[in-house]
């Protein structure tokens, strides 16, 4: 493939903190449900160590956004996320518009602590409710109960939080479309700048996988979605991403950030990165060591792999995150991020604009492309990766 301009990207940082009080039967990110103590000093300082050693990697950039998953971060003490914040900004320049997100379960936390995390520089919260309805909370193995996950949003607005989400899924066992609806009424009762409102799926490695439950037919997860789309429109959440819904200006800049295909840092312990190296003309994905124990023992280095992406895969990659943006990209920032030029494609965009899937203007689904999105993917998928029940684009 001919070589564009491949320009650096901005650069966000992902922390990961990959304990919890118990894993979920849908979960099948690493989390690990711990006994006894947590690490907490060592964990932190082995983070810090972690960033240290990528700081080749931030190229001058300064940070536009830092996100703290897991697991459950709010497991760990506001002291303990101070000293981490703190640490990062002695070897990152922060921007001056900089999101700082954690991640926090209801039964994790109390108000004071809540507080304490504003304190020490979190300005951002994302709240794992997925129901506010008791059977479904038992039905997905989660720790609190409907009280608690209204206690705890009413108490991170309380706590001085200007920008907060919440995270809901749909598709849940037996549910059905008056209860996603009452969940969603319940989430906007408290008054989010954002939600993430998204799709029970069965994942390999978790219980749900090798037990499945009773999950609502297709047609009727549809009619969920639209219903429950048009409700958060009508509250003026705009959907600016497959499963994602915001007030004005309150979209996630981490979030963004990804499916703008933009670079970041993966510090903690089974923790991934993206990075641009415009010198080398090449960009790759890095992977820390997955398991914690495992990770705090190898602290002179925690990097367990990274892999060059190839120019046959770049296309798909892009898009991948791109075109689940409602709005989509510029063209031009496809040759910016990939270093490909755009002509490469040309082939593969004309036959979706004529399918009418793809917007003329700009890399963006029509409403019909946004409804098949894994089929508008799939024509820049490399050959050897094309499924074989590929749906041709029929004309019109």
């Amino acid at each position: 493939m001919k070589r564009a301009q491949l320009l650096l990207p901005p650069l966000s940082l992902y922390i990961h903190i990959p304990w919890c009080l118990k894993k979920c039967p849908y979960c099948d990110f690493n989390s690990h449900a711990f006994q006894g103590e947590l690490p907490e000093q060592a964990y932190v300082d082995s983070l810090l160590a972690d960033l240290k050693r990528d700081l080749p990697w931030v190229q001058n950039r300064e940070l536009t956004s830092i996100f703290i998953g897991g697991g459950t971060p709010s497991l760990f003490s506001p002291k303990s996320i101070e000293k981490l914040l703190a640490g990062i900004s002695e070897q990152l320049h922060f921007s001056g518009t900089l999101e700082i997100t954690m991640e926090a379960n209801p039964g994790t936390f109390e108000m004071e602590k809540f507080r304490d995390f504003r304190h020490a520089g979190i300005n951002r919260m994302s709240l794992g409710i997925q129901s506010f309805n008791k059977k479904y909370l038992l039905a997905l193995g989660r720790v609190h109960d409907d009280t608690e996950a209204l206690t705890a949003a009413a108490n991170v607005r309380a706590a001085g939080f200007d920008n907060f989400n919440l995270d809901l899924m749909f598709g849940l066992p037996q549910q059905g479309i008056d209860e996603a609806l009452a969940d969603l009424r319940a989430a906007l009762a408290v008054e989010p700048e954002h939600l993430s409102w998204y799709q029970l799926t069965i994942e390999p490695n978790t219980v749900f996988y090798s037990k499945p439950p009773a999950l609502p037919e297709d047609d009727l997860l549809g009619d969920m979605q639209e219903a429950g789309v048009e409700l958060l429109s009508r509250q003026g959440f705009s959907r600016y991403e497959v499963s994602a819904y915001s007030k004005p200006n309150k979209q996630s800049l981490h979030n963004l950030n990804y499916w703008r295909f933009g670079d970041y840092l993966g510090i903690g312990a089974g923790a991934h990165g993206k990075i641009t190296l415009p010198a080398e003309q090449r960009i790759v994905r890095t992977r820390k060591i997955r398991q914690p124990a495992s990770y705090l023992e190898h602290v002179d280095n925690t990097l367990a792999g990274s892999e060059t992406i190839s120019p046959a895969e770049l296309p798909i990659e892009f898009m991948m995150n791109a075109l689940r943006l409602s709005a989509g990209t510029e063209e031009s920032l496809y040759e910016q991020r990939t270093g490909l030029p755009i002509s490469d494609i040309a082939g593969s965009l004309q036959r979706l604009r004529h399918a009418g899937l793809l917007k003329k203007e700009n890399l963006a689904t029509t409403d019909k492309g946004y409804n098949f999105l894994n089929n508008v993917l799939a024509e820049f998928m490399p050959d050897e990766h094309m499924p074989e029940n590929r749906i041709p684009l029929a004309p019109g």
